[in-house]
């Protein structure tokens, strides 16, 4: 299938590793111009170059940290001079720390900024253009919102997915999608760093399904199905991407 995204204008977030350099790989195969984000210059540069001997137009690099003052500036101008204007934008920055009841109020500062505040400054930034070229999509990589104890990155991808719901309901009359992808267990080096071999067979066989942990591209199948002008019917959604892991009570 043509996703009909050649020549589409794209901004990935957290793109030096895991699932959003996955989302870049894809974006790019399928033609899209790209400006990719995150703070290791070495790994965005390594993408730069797999990207390009795919065949595909090199992508722009900005280096920046999410949790900078001046980072949602730095980066909506840069890409915007970069590509005229953004018509995609897959929010992937983030990361989770787990604390307990005694965390600090600079803790939880940290955590909803960088997993919820950043990415709607970053979107509402942006967000004029796509009204004026009347297309555009906004693609969250979240998380799990049913957390097992306290954590302030699971409070705000609930946060997230709240906000983009109500975004979406704005938003559709423009052309513009809003939606929110939660991965379920994604390899990843945090996944490799926080869970042994022994662990992940046991969840596997026990708790996923389809019975194996996911791999980031197959997350990035879905997130640039919805990137692209086929997925216009879909918005405000939440759609785990997951082996089944997920349970849910209604």
């Amino acid at each position: 299938m043509d996703l009909l995204l050649k020549d589409r204008r794209a901004l990935v977030t957290g793109a030096s590793a895991g699932i959003g350099r996955a989302i870049a790989l894809e974006l790019a195969r399928e033609g899209a111009r790209l400006v990719v984000t995150g703070r290791r210059r070495e790994k965005l540069e390594e993408l730069a170059n797999d990207i390009t001997a795919a065949g595909c137009t090199r992508p722009v690099i900005v280096v920046h940290d999410a949790m900078d003052e001046g980072y949602v500036e730095a980066v909506g101008s840069q890409s915007l001079a970069a590509l005229g204007t953004v018509e995609i934008l897959v929010n992937n920055a983030g990361g989770s720390r787990a604390f307990d009841l005694n965390a600090s109020e600079t803790q939880w500062e940290e955590a909803m900024t960088l997993n919820f505040t950043r990415h709607r400054q970053l979107t509402h930034r942006l967000l004029e253009a796509m009204i004026a070229n009347k297309w555009g999509r906004v693609i969250n990589i979240t998380g799990k919102s049913e957390p097992e104890g306290i954590n302030g990155a699971f409070s705000a991808k609930a946060a997230m997915h709240a906000w983009a719901k109500g975004l979406s309901r704005e938003v559709g009359k423009h052309g513009i999608t809003v939606n929110s992808i939660p991965p379920g267990r994604i390899m990843s080096d945090q996944i490799r760093r926080n869970y042994s071999p022994e662990y992940r067979a046991k969840q596997s066989e026990h708790e996923i399904p389809v019975g194996r942990y996911g791999e980031p591209e197959e997350l990035a199948a879905l997130a640039v199905f919805l990137a692209s002008p086929r997925a216009s019917y879909i918005t405000g959604a939440v759609i785990p991407v997951d082996g089944g892991l997920r349970r849910y009570q209604f």
